[in-house]
Protein backbone atom coordinates (compact mmCIF):
# COMPACT_ATOMS: atom_id res chain seq x y z
CA UNK A 1 0.00 0.00 0.00
CA UNK A 2 2.49 2.51 0.72
CA UNK A 3 4.49 1.35 -2.47
CA UNK A 4 1.48 2.17 -4.23
CA UNK A 5 0.78 5.69 -2.81
CA UNK A 6 4.31 6.81 -3.17
CA UNK A 7 4.00 5.39 -6.89
CA UNK A 8 0.85 8.03 -7.36
CA UNK A 9 2.62 10.90 -5.46
CA UNK A 10 5.56 10.63 -7.98
CA UNK A 11 3.16 9.94 -10.56
CA UNK A 12 1.48 13.51 -9.85
CA UNK A 13 4.92 15.00 -8.99
CA UNK A 14 6.22 14.61 -12.24
CA UNK A 15 3.41 15.99 -13.91
CA UNK A 16 1.90 13.19 -16.07
CA UNK A 17 -1.45 13.77 -15.30
CA UNK A 18 -1.09 17.30 -16.80
CA UNK A 19 0.23 16.32 -20.16
CA UNK A 20 -2.71 14.52 -20.23
CA UNK A 21 -5.06 16.95 -19.60
CA UNK A 22 -3.27 19.48 -21.92
CA UNK A 23 -3.07 16.67 -24.91
CA UNK A 24 -6.82 15.98 -24.28
CA UNK A 25 -7.58 20.10 -24.58
CA UNK A 26 -5.76 20.02 -27.71
CA UNK A 27 -7.75 17.77 -28.80
CA UNK A 28 -10.98 19.04 -27.93
CA UNK A 29 -9.94 22.02 -29.54
CA UNK A 30 -8.94 20.41 -33.34
CA UNK A 31 -12.19 18.66 -33.01
CA UNK A 32 -14.09 21.31 -32.39
CA UNK A 33 -12.58 23.08 -35.47
CA UNK A 34 -12.38 20.11 -37.42
CA UNK A 35 -16.30 19.90 -36.99
CA UNK A 36 -17.07 23.58 -37.21
CA UNK A 37 -15.69 23.32 -40.79
CA UNK A 38 -17.58 19.97 -41.33
CA UNK A 39 -20.60 22.15 -41.02
CA UNK A 40 -19.82 25.39 -42.63
CA UNK A 41 -18.58 23.11 -45.79
CA UNK A 42 -21.82 20.85 -45.74
CA UNK A 43 -23.84 23.51 -45.93
CA UNK A 44 -21.89 26.22 -48.48
CA UNK A 45 -20.51 23.24 -50.68
CA UNK A 46 -23.84 22.17 -51.93
CA UNK A 47 -25.07 25.63 -52.23
CA UNK A 48 -24.90 26.02 -56.56
CA UNK A 49 -25.37 22.33 -57.19
CA UNK A 50 -28.37 22.10 -60.00
CA UNK A 51 -30.83 19.92 -57.47
CA UNK A 52 -33.65 18.70 -59.64
CA UNK A 53 -36.74 20.43 -59.65
CA UNK A 54 -40.15 18.29 -58.35
CA UNK A 55 -43.65 18.78 -60.03
CA UNK A 56 -45.52 17.60 -56.46
CA UNK A 57 -49.72 16.93 -56.76
CA UNK A 58 -51.02 17.82 -53.25
CA UNK A 59 -54.84 16.25 -52.47
CA UNK A 60 -56.35 19.47 -52.67
CA UNK A 61 -55.84 19.12 -56.96
CA UNK A 62 -52.91 22.01 -56.92
CA UNK A 63 -49.84 21.43 -58.14
CA UNK A 64 -46.24 22.80 -56.65
CA UNK A 65 -43.17 22.91 -58.59
CA UNK A 66 -40.16 23.02 -56.27
CA UNK A 67 -36.41 21.93 -54.78
CA UNK A 68 -36.17 19.45 -52.15
CA UNK A 69 -34.34 21.22 -49.41
CA UNK A 70 -34.74 19.24 -46.43
CA UNK A 71 -37.12 16.63 -44.53
CA UNK A 72 -37.92 16.71 -40.76
CA UNK A 73 -40.69 15.19 -38.71
CA UNK A 74 -43.73 17.08 -38.49
CA UNK A 75 -45.02 19.31 -35.41
CA UNK A 76 -47.01 16.28 -33.63
CA UNK A 77 -44.33 13.41 -35.00
CA UNK A 78 -46.84 11.87 -36.03
CA UNK A 79 -45.31 11.78 -39.88
CA UNK A 80 -42.51 14.36 -41.98
CA UNK A 81 -42.61 17.17 -44.13
CA UNK A 82 -40.42 18.81 -46.44
CA UNK A 83 -39.38 21.95 -47.29
CA UNK A 84 -39.20 23.20 -51.07
CA UNK A 85 -37.72 26.33 -52.10
CA UNK A 86 -40.52 27.11 -54.52
CA UNK A 87 -39.25 30.43 -56.02
CA UNK A 88 -41.29 32.88 -58.12
CA UNK A 89 -41.10 35.48 -55.50
CA UNK A 90 -42.68 37.99 -57.61
CA UNK A 91 -45.65 35.92 -57.18
CA UNK A 92 -46.15 34.31 -54.55
CA UNK A 93 -44.52 36.60 -51.82
CA UNK A 94 -42.38 33.86 -50.70
CA UNK A 95 -39.58 31.43 -51.36
CA UNK A 96 -40.31 28.78 -49.56
CA UNK A 97 -42.89 26.16 -48.34
CA UNK A 98 -43.32 23.49 -46.14
CA UNK A 99 -45.60 20.48 -47.26
CA UNK A 100 -46.33 17.18 -45.16
CA UNK A 101 -46.00 14.19 -47.00
CA UNK A 102 -49.43 13.06 -45.89
CA UNK A 103 -50.86 16.23 -48.27
CA UNK A 104 -48.49 14.57 -51.38
CA UNK A 105 -50.79 12.42 -54.05
CA UNK A 106 -47.62 12.02 -56.32
CA UNK A 107 -44.62 13.44 -57.58
CA UNK A 108 -42.40 13.83 -60.78
CA UNK A 109 -39.52 15.12 -62.23
CA UNK A 110 -40.43 17.09 -65.59
CA UNK A 111 -37.91 17.03 -68.27
CA UNK A 112 -39.46 20.80 -69.30
CA UNK A 113 -39.16 22.51 -65.73
CA UNK A 114 -36.62 25.63 -66.26
CA UNK A 115 -34.65 26.99 -64.01
CA UNK A 116 -34.27 31.26 -64.15
CA UNK A 117 -31.71 33.28 -62.26
CA UNK A 118 -32.93 36.56 -63.00
CA UNK A 119 -31.08 39.92 -61.66
CA UNK A 120 -34.35 40.60 -59.68
CA UNK A 121 -37.06 38.67 -57.04
CA UNK A 122 -35.01 35.69 -57.34
CA UNK A 123 -35.15 32.20 -59.32
CA UNK A 124 -38.10 31.55 -61.18
CA UNK A 125 -39.78 27.98 -61.87
CA UNK A 126 -41.79 27.04 -64.84
CA UNK A 127 -41.79 25.91 -68.16
CA UNK A 128 -41.54 27.81 -71.14
CA UNK A 129 -44.58 29.19 -73.61
CA UNK A 130 -43.68 31.72 -76.03
CA UNK A 131 -40.05 33.92 -77.47
CA UNK A 132 -40.58 37.17 -78.60
CA UNK A 133 -37.48 38.75 -80.37
CA UNK A 134 -37.47 41.79 -82.86
CA UNK A 135 -41.30 42.15 -81.97
CA UNK A 136 -42.52 38.51 -83.44
CA UNK A 137 -43.99 36.34 -80.37
CA UNK A 138 -43.60 32.36 -81.49
CA UNK A 139 -43.62 29.42 -79.29
CA UNK A 140 -39.44 28.26 -78.47
CA UNK A 141 -37.59 25.71 -77.17
CA UNK A 142 -34.55 25.71 -74.12
CA UNK A 143 -32.34 25.98 -77.09
CA UNK A 144 -33.49 28.93 -78.61
CA UNK A 145 -34.34 30.99 -75.43
CA UNK A 146 -30.67 30.34 -74.66
CA UNK A 147 -29.60 31.64 -77.90
CA UNK A 148 -31.80 34.57 -77.54
CA UNK A 149 -30.64 35.02 -74.16
CA UNK A 150 -26.87 34.93 -75.73
CA UNK A 151 -28.12 37.51 -77.94
CA UNK A 152 -29.28 39.93 -75.75
CA UNK A 153 -25.81 39.06 -73.49
CA UNK A 154 -23.19 40.49 -76.10
CA UNK A 155 -25.96 44.12 -75.84
CA UNK A 156 -25.56 44.02 -72.45
CA UNK A 157 -21.76 43.85 -72.56
CA UNK A 158 -22.07 46.94 -74.82
CA UNK A 159 -24.00 48.56 -72.58
CA UNK A 160 -21.16 47.83 -70.03
CA UNK A 161 -18.63 49.52 -72.33
CA UNK A 162 -20.92 52.31 -72.52
CA UNK A 163 -21.27 52.29 -68.71
CA UNK A 164 -17.34 52.70 -68.31
CA UNK A 165 -17.46 55.55 -70.22
CA UNK A 166 -20.02 56.87 -68.47
CA UNK A 167 -18.70 56.56 -65.14
CA UNK A 168 -15.14 57.50 -66.56
CA UNK A 169 -16.45 60.82 -67.87
CA UNK A 170 -18.66 61.26 -64.47
CA UNK A 171 -15.38 60.74 -62.98
CA UNK A 172 -14.00 63.64 -64.96
CA UNK A 173 -16.64 66.34 -64.09
CA UNK A 174 -16.39 65.76 -60.91
CA UNK A 175 -12.68 66.34 -60.94
CA UNK A 176 -13.99 69.77 -62.66
CA UNK A 177 -16.34 70.61 -60.08
CA UNK A 178 -13.77 70.77 -57.34
CA UNK A 179 -10.91 72.24 -59.26
CA UNK A 180 -14.10 74.95 -59.66
CA UNK A 181 -14.79 74.68 -55.91
CA UNK A 182 -11.84 75.17 -55.14
CA UNK A 183 -11.48 78.76 -57.51
CA UNK A 184 -14.92 79.80 -55.84
CA UNK A 185 -12.95 79.12 -52.37
CA UNK A 186 -10.43 81.47 -53.31
CA UNK A 187 -12.64 83.56 -54.90
CA UNK A 188 -10.97 83.82 -58.61
CA UNK A 189 -12.95 86.42 -60.96
CA UNK A 190 -15.16 84.87 -63.68
CA UNK A 191 -13.02 86.14 -66.53
CA UNK A 192 -10.16 84.58 -65.11
CA UNK A 193 -7.92 82.27 -67.87
CA UNK A 194 -8.10 79.32 -65.71
CA UNK A 195 -12.01 80.01 -64.81
CA UNK A 196 -12.19 80.24 -68.62
CA UNK A 197 -10.46 77.38 -69.35
CA UNK A 198 -12.29 75.04 -66.63
CA UNK A 199 -15.50 76.13 -68.83
CA UNK A 200 -14.72 75.26 -71.86
CA UNK A 201 -13.77 71.54 -70.43
CA UNK A 202 -17.13 71.58 -68.62
CA UNK A 203 -18.94 72.62 -71.94
CA UNK A 204 -17.50 69.55 -73.35
CA UNK A 205 -18.08 67.42 -70.71
CA UNK A 206 -21.09 67.99 -70.33
CA UNK A 207 -22.08 67.65 -74.07
CA UNK A 208 -19.74 64.49 -74.25
CA UNK A 209 -22.20 62.85 -71.44
CA UNK A 210 -25.55 63.95 -72.70
CA UNK A 211 -24.26 62.09 -75.85
CA UNK A 212 -23.43 58.91 -73.67
CA UNK A 213 -26.77 59.06 -71.56
CA UNK A 214 -28.47 59.64 -75.07
CA UNK A 215 -27.03 56.72 -76.55
CA UNK A 216 -27.26 54.64 -73.26
CA UNK A 217 -31.29 55.40 -73.46
CA UNK A 218 -32.04 54.34 -76.54
CA UNK A 219 -29.79 50.73 -76.50
CA UNK A 220 -31.62 49.76 -73.26
CA UNK A 221 -35.16 50.59 -74.85
CA UNK A 222 -34.03 48.21 -77.80
CA UNK A 223 -32.65 45.29 -75.47
CA UNK A 224 -35.74 45.21 -73.23
CA UNK A 225 -37.93 44.71 -75.96
CA UNK A 226 -37.16 41.03 -76.33
CA UNK A 227 -39.16 39.16 -73.94
CA UNK A 228 -40.20 35.43 -73.13
CA UNK A 229 -43.13 33.93 -71.36
CA UNK A 230 -43.55 31.34 -69.03
CA UNK A 231 -45.72 29.35 -66.73
CA UNK A 232 -46.16 27.93 -63.50
CA UNK A 233 -47.26 25.13 -61.77
CA UNK A 234 -50.85 26.67 -61.39
CA UNK A 235 -50.63 27.87 -65.53
CA UNK A 236 -50.23 31.48 -64.58
CA UNK A 237 -48.66 33.26 -66.89
CA UNK A 238 -45.15 35.26 -66.32
CA UNK A 239 -43.80 37.91 -68.83
CA UNK A 240 -40.00 38.04 -68.33
CA UNK A 241 -38.17 40.75 -70.21
CA UNK A 242 -34.79 38.64 -71.49
CA UNK A 243 -32.05 41.22 -70.22
CA UNK A 244 -32.94 40.30 -66.60
CA UNK A 245 -32.02 36.76 -67.13
CA UNK A 246 -29.01 35.79 -65.78
CA UNK A 247 -29.02 32.04 -67.20
CA UNK A 248 -31.74 29.48 -67.83
CA UNK A 249 -31.81 25.99 -67.09
CA UNK A 250 -33.29 22.99 -66.99
CA UNK A 251 -31.99 20.50 -64.49
CA UNK A 252 -33.92 17.85 -65.00
CA UNK A 253 -32.10 17.16 -68.31
CA UNK A 254 -28.71 17.47 -67.48
CA UNK A 255 -26.14 14.72 -66.46
CA UNK A 256 -23.87 14.18 -63.74
CA UNK A 257 -21.27 16.11 -66.03
CA UNK A 258 -23.21 18.97 -66.95
CA UNK A 259 -23.92 19.75 -63.37
CA UNK A 260 -20.46 19.41 -62.38
CA UNK A 261 -19.45 21.90 -65.28
CA UNK A 262 -22.36 24.05 -64.20
CA UNK A 263 -21.44 23.74 -60.58
CA UNK A 264 -17.59 24.65 -61.13
CA UNK A 265 -19.11 27.90 -63.48
CA UNK A 266 -21.00 29.31 -60.51
CA UNK A 267 -17.80 29.12 -58.30
CA UNK A 268 -16.30 31.24 -60.81
CA UNK A 269 -18.85 33.41 -60.69
CA UNK A 270 -18.58 33.44 -56.57
CA UNK A 271 -14.95 34.73 -57.18
CA UNK A 272 -15.39 37.16 -60.00
CA UNK A 273 -18.96 38.36 -60.08
CA UNK A 274 -20.65 41.41 -58.55
CA UNK A 275 -23.28 40.66 -56.27
CA UNK A 276 -27.48 41.14 -56.84
CA UNK A 277 -30.42 40.55 -55.05
CA UNK A 278 -29.77 42.55 -52.26
CA UNK A 279 -26.04 40.28 -51.76
CA UNK A 280 -28.16 37.01 -51.38
CA UNK A 281 -27.06 36.42 -54.88
CA UNK A 282 -24.04 36.49 -57.29
CA UNK A 283 -20.41 36.78 -56.81
CA UNK A 284 -18.33 38.36 -53.96
CA UNK A 285 -15.73 39.90 -55.83
CA UNK A 286 -15.78 43.07 -54.43
CA UNK A 287 -16.05 42.01 -50.26
CA UNK A 288 -13.33 39.84 -51.47
CA UNK A 289 -11.28 42.38 -52.68
CA UNK A 290 -12.51 44.46 -49.35
CA UNK A 291 -10.86 42.02 -47.45
CA UNK A 292 -7.57 41.29 -48.95
CA UNK A 293 -6.90 45.05 -49.22
CA UNK A 294 -7.91 45.92 -45.56
CA UNK A 295 -5.73 42.91 -44.42
CA UNK A 296 -2.65 44.25 -46.61
CA UNK A 297 -2.66 47.69 -45.42
CA UNK A 298 -3.49 46.61 -41.72
CA UNK A 299 -0.37 44.75 -42.23
CA UNK A 300 1.97 47.56 -43.40
CA UNK A 301 0.88 49.88 -40.12
CA UNK A 302 0.95 47.32 -37.64
CA UNK A 303 3.90 44.97 -38.41
CA UNK A 304 6.35 47.99 -37.98
CA UNK A 305 4.96 49.48 -35.77
CA UNK A 306 4.58 46.64 -33.59
CA UNK A 307 8.15 45.33 -34.57
CA UNK A 308 9.97 48.98 -33.24
CA UNK A 309 7.62 48.84 -30.46
CA UNK A 310 8.50 45.72 -29.41
CA UNK A 311 12.36 46.21 -30.33
CA UNK A 312 12.21 49.31 -28.03
CA UNK A 313 11.17 47.86 -24.84
CA UNK A 314 13.08 45.00 -25.52
CA UNK A 315 16.78 46.36 -26.49
CA UNK A 316 16.65 49.79 -25.59
CA UNK A 317 14.50 50.86 -22.94
CA UNK A 318 15.86 50.94 -19.14
CA UNK A 319 13.73 47.91 -16.97
CA UNK A 320 11.68 50.45 -14.78
CA UNK A 321 8.60 51.29 -13.60
CA UNK A 322 7.61 53.27 -16.74
CA UNK A 323 8.39 50.12 -18.77
CA UNK A 324 6.17 47.82 -16.63
CA UNK A 325 3.75 49.60 -16.66
CA UNK A 326 3.80 50.24 -20.58
CA UNK A 327 3.73 46.23 -21.02
CA UNK A 328 1.04 45.83 -18.68
CA UNK A 329 -1.00 48.66 -20.89
CA UNK A 330 0.06 46.29 -23.67
CA UNK A 331 -0.63 43.13 -22.65
CA UNK A 332 -4.54 44.28 -21.54
CA UNK A 333 -4.92 46.38 -24.64
CA UNK A 334 -4.70 42.54 -26.51
CA UNK A 335 -8.06 42.11 -24.19
CA UNK A 336 -10.25 45.32 -25.12
CA UNK A 337 -13.15 44.47 -26.81
CA UNK A 338 -13.02 45.83 -30.62
CA UNK A 339 -16.06 47.86 -30.71
CA UNK A 340 -14.26 49.87 -28.25
CA UNK A 341 -11.37 50.60 -31.07
CA UNK A 342 -14.11 50.98 -33.26
CA UNK A 343 -14.94 54.16 -31.45
CA UNK A 344 -11.94 55.46 -30.86
CA UNK A 345 -11.37 54.95 -34.83
CA UNK A 346 -14.16 57.01 -35.01
CA UNK A 347 -13.91 59.77 -32.98
CA UNK A 348 -10.00 60.15 -33.37
CA UNK A 349 -9.52 59.18 -36.42
CA UNK A 350 -12.27 60.19 -38.78
CA UNK A 351 -14.05 62.40 -36.37
CA UNK A 352 -10.12 64.27 -35.39
CA UNK A 353 -7.55 63.66 -37.92
CA UNK A 354 -9.61 63.26 -40.98
CA UNK A 355 -11.46 66.20 -40.41
CA UNK A 356 -8.58 68.07 -39.72
CA UNK A 357 -7.07 66.89 -43.10
CA UNK A 358 -10.19 68.37 -44.47
CA UNK A 359 -10.19 71.47 -43.00
CA UNK A 360 -6.19 72.04 -44.18
CA UNK A 361 -6.20 70.48 -47.87
CA UNK A 362 -9.70 70.30 -49.27
CA UNK A 363 -11.74 73.27 -47.25
CA UNK A 364 -13.40 74.08 -50.81
CA UNK A 365 -15.60 70.55 -50.41
CA UNK A 366 -16.84 71.46 -46.48
CA UNK A 367 -19.12 70.21 -45.48
CA UNK A 368 -19.23 67.42 -48.04
CA UNK A 369 -16.28 65.17 -45.91
CA UNK A 370 -13.25 63.43 -48.21
CA UNK A 371 -11.26 62.21 -45.23
CA UNK A 372 -13.46 63.22 -42.70
CA UNK A 373 -15.73 60.27 -42.93
CA UNK A 374 -15.38 56.41 -43.11
CA UNK A 375 -12.25 54.74 -45.62
CA UNK A 376 -10.04 51.99 -46.25
CA UNK A 377 -7.32 54.24 -44.50
CA UNK A 378 -9.29 54.65 -41.02
CA UNK A 379 -10.52 50.99 -40.80
CA UNK A 380 -7.34 49.71 -41.10
CA UNK A 381 -5.54 51.88 -38.59
CA UNK A 382 -8.08 51.13 -35.99
CA UNK A 383 -7.51 47.44 -36.63
CA UNK A 384 -3.88 47.59 -36.77
CA UNK A 385 -4.43 49.34 -33.34
CA UNK A 386 -6.24 46.33 -32.22
CA UNK A 387 -3.32 44.07 -33.41
CA UNK A 388 -0.05 45.94 -33.09
CA UNK A 389 -0.08 44.38 -29.42
CA UNK A 390 -0.41 41.03 -30.74
CA UNK A 391 3.09 41.87 -32.81
CA UNK A 392 4.26 43.87 -30.03
CA UNK A 393 4.25 40.61 -27.43
CA UNK A 394 5.42 37.89 -29.72
CA UNK A 395 8.21 39.95 -30.84
CA UNK A 396 9.33 40.65 -27.62
CA UNK A 397 9.40 37.08 -26.75
CA UNK A 398 10.91 36.49 -30.00
CA UNK A 399 13.87 38.21 -28.57
CA UNK A 400 14.32 37.50 -25.60
CA UNK A 401 14.14 33.89 -26.71
CA UNK A 402 17.44 34.49 -28.21
CA UNK A 403 20.69 33.87 -26.28
CA UNK A 404 22.68 36.31 -24.31
CA UNK A 405 25.82 34.79 -25.89
CA UNK A 406 25.08 35.29 -29.18
CA UNK A 407 25.06 39.74 -28.46
CA UNK A 408 27.90 39.20 -26.65
CA UNK A 409 29.38 37.34 -29.48
CA UNK A 410 28.69 40.16 -31.57
CA UNK A 411 29.67 42.83 -29.44
CA UNK A 412 32.93 41.30 -29.39
CA UNK A 413 34.01 41.34 -32.85
CA UNK A 414 33.53 44.39 -32.85
CA UNK A 415 29.47 45.15 -33.78
CA UNK A 416 27.73 48.14 -32.87
CA UNK A 417 24.14 47.66 -31.09
CA UNK A 418 22.59 48.41 -34.23
CA UNK A 419 24.60 46.05 -36.12
CA UNK A 420 24.04 43.37 -33.98
CA UNK A 421 20.24 44.15 -33.78
CA UNK A 422 19.81 44.04 -37.52
CA UNK A 423 22.20 41.29 -39.02
CA UNK A 424 22.26 38.97 -35.63
CA UNK A 425 18.94 39.82 -33.45
CA UNK A 426 16.17 40.30 -35.85
CA UNK A 427 16.94 37.20 -38.57
CA UNK A 428 16.90 35.05 -35.60
CA UNK A 429 13.70 36.43 -34.43
CA UNK A 430 12.26 36.52 -37.86
CA UNK A 431 10.07 33.44 -37.03
CA UNK A 432 8.64 34.41 -33.89
CA UNK A 433 7.81 37.73 -35.90
CA UNK A 434 5.76 36.61 -38.34
CA UNK A 435 4.03 34.31 -35.84
CA UNK A 436 2.42 38.13 -33.87
CA UNK A 437 2.12 38.54 -37.71
CA UNK A 438 -0.04 35.57 -38.39
CA UNK A 439 -2.13 36.00 -35.52
CA UNK A 440 -2.63 39.66 -35.96
CA UNK A 441 -4.24 38.68 -39.69
CA UNK A 442 -6.23 35.91 -38.62
CA UNK A 443 -7.98 38.18 -36.03
CA UNK A 444 -8.04 41.14 -37.83
CA UNK A 445 -9.87 39.35 -41.13
CA UNK A 446 -13.18 38.50 -38.72
CA UNK A 447 -13.54 41.64 -37.01
CA UNK A 448 -16.60 43.35 -37.93
CA UNK A 449 -17.50 45.80 -34.94
CA UNK A 450 -15.11 48.47 -35.54
CA UNK A 451 -15.68 47.81 -39.15
CA UNK A 452 -19.27 49.37 -39.25
CA UNK A 453 -18.02 52.47 -37.35
CA UNK A 454 -14.69 53.01 -40.06
CA UNK A 455 -15.67 52.62 -43.36
CA UNK A 456 -17.59 49.34 -44.19
CA UNK A 457 -20.86 49.05 -46.62
CA UNK A 458 -23.17 46.88 -47.73
CA UNK A 459 -22.57 47.81 -51.29
CA UNK A 460 -19.58 50.12 -52.80
CA UNK A 461 -20.00 51.90 -55.39
CA UNK A 462 -16.60 51.74 -56.48
CA UNK A 463 -13.07 49.02 -55.82
CA UNK A 464 -10.29 51.09 -53.88
CA UNK A 465 -8.28 50.67 -56.67
CA UNK A 466 -8.88 51.22 -59.75
CA UNK A 467 -7.56 52.92 -63.22
CA UNK A 468 -7.92 56.95 -61.83
CA UNK A 469 -5.56 58.43 -61.01
CA UNK A 470 -4.14 58.38 -58.06
CA UNK A 471 -5.26 54.82 -58.37
CA UNK A 472 -5.25 53.97 -54.74
CA UNK A 473 -8.38 55.58 -53.05
CA UNK A 474 -7.63 54.91 -49.58
CA UNK A 475 -10.41 57.27 -48.86
CA UNK A 476 -13.11 55.33 -50.35
CA UNK A 477 -16.15 52.76 -48.35
CA UNK A 478 -15.18 49.11 -49.24
CA UNK A 479 -16.92 45.74 -48.92
CA UNK A 480 -15.66 43.21 -46.30
CA UNK A 481 -16.39 39.43 -46.10
CA UNK A 482 -17.42 39.65 -42.02
CA UNK A 483 -19.74 42.51 -42.63
CA UNK A 484 -21.34 40.37 -45.11
CA UNK A 485 -22.33 37.68 -43.39
CA UNK A 486 -23.67 40.32 -40.83
CA UNK A 487 -25.60 41.70 -43.28
CA UNK A 488 -27.37 38.98 -45.16
CA UNK A 489 -27.52 36.45 -42.12
CA UNK A 490 -29.07 39.48 -39.97
CA UNK A 491 -30.37 42.10 -41.99
CA UNK A 492 -31.83 40.43 -45.08
CA UNK A 493 -35.86 40.97 -45.11
CA UNK A 494 -35.55 37.61 -46.47
CA UNK A 495 -33.28 35.41 -44.03
CA UNK A 496 -34.22 31.80 -45.51
CA UNK A 497 -33.20 32.52 -48.79
CA UNK A 498 -30.23 34.79 -47.76
CA UNK A 499 -28.59 31.35 -45.46
CA UNK A 500 -27.20 29.53 -48.29
CA UNK A 501 -25.39 32.59 -49.26
CA UNK A 502 -24.51 33.14 -45.38
CA UNK A 503 -22.52 29.57 -45.27
CA UNK A 504 -20.75 30.15 -48.63
CA UNK A 505 -19.23 33.06 -47.67
CA UNK A 506 -18.03 32.29 -44.03
CA UNK A 507 -16.32 28.93 -46.10
CA UNK A 508 -14.93 31.93 -48.23
CA UNK A 509 -13.42 33.97 -45.46
CA UNK A 510 -12.38 30.86 -43.26
CA UNK A 511 -10.93 29.83 -46.65
CA UNK A 512 -8.91 32.74 -47.09
CA UNK A 513 -7.95 33.28 -43.42
CA UNK A 514 -6.35 29.72 -44.20
CA UNK A 515 -4.29 30.85 -47.28
CA UNK A 516 -2.95 33.52 -45.76
CA UNK A 517 -1.72 31.77 -42.49
CA UNK A 518 -0.18 29.22 -44.76
CA UNK A 519 1.57 31.77 -46.63
CA UNK A 520 3.44 33.57 -43.56
CA UNK A 521 3.40 29.93 -42.08
CA UNK A 522 5.45 28.74 -45.00
CA UNK A 523 7.95 32.03 -44.85
CA UNK A 524 8.09 31.79 -41.19
CA UNK A 525 9.44 27.89 -41.87
CA UNK A 526 11.94 28.79 -44.61
CA UNK A 527 13.34 31.84 -41.58
CA UNK A 528 13.32 29.29 -39.26
CA UNK A 529 15.62 27.33 -41.39
CA UNK A 530 17.60 29.77 -42.39
CA UNK A 531 18.43 31.47 -39.49
CA UNK A 532 18.17 29.59 -36.33
CA UNK A 533 19.40 26.09 -38.13
CA UNK A 534 21.72 27.03 -40.77
CA UNK A 535 23.86 30.02 -40.17
CA UNK A 536 24.11 29.34 -36.39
Amino acid sequence: MAMKTKMMDKYWRVGEPMVWFSAAALAATLLTAFVLLIVIMVNGLGVFWPSDLQQLKLKDGSLVIGELIRTEPTADKSGLRRQYKIANRDLYGLDFRWIDEAQIVSEQTPQQLLVLERIEHGDFFGELKNIQVNGELKPGSLAELNAAVDNVGNELQVLEELENKLNDASYQMERLRLKVLKLDYKKVPADDQARIKLNHEKTKLDSNFNHLVKVQTNRVTRVRQDKAIFADAKGQEKEIVLADIVQVYAPNQMTVIDKSIFYAKKLGELFVGEPRESNTEGGLFPAIFGTVMLIFVMSLFSFPLGVIAAVYLREYANEGLLVRIVRIAVNNLAGIPSIVYGIFGLSFFIYGIGHGIDSFFFPERLPTPTFGTGGLLWASLTLALLTVPVVIVSTEEALGAIPREMREGSYALGSTKFQTLVRILLPMASPGIMTGLILAMARAAGEVAPLMLTGVVKLAPALPIDGNFPFFHLDRKFMHLGFHIYDIGFQSPNVEAAKPMVFVTTLLLVLIVLIMSSVAIYLRNKMKKRYTFGTF
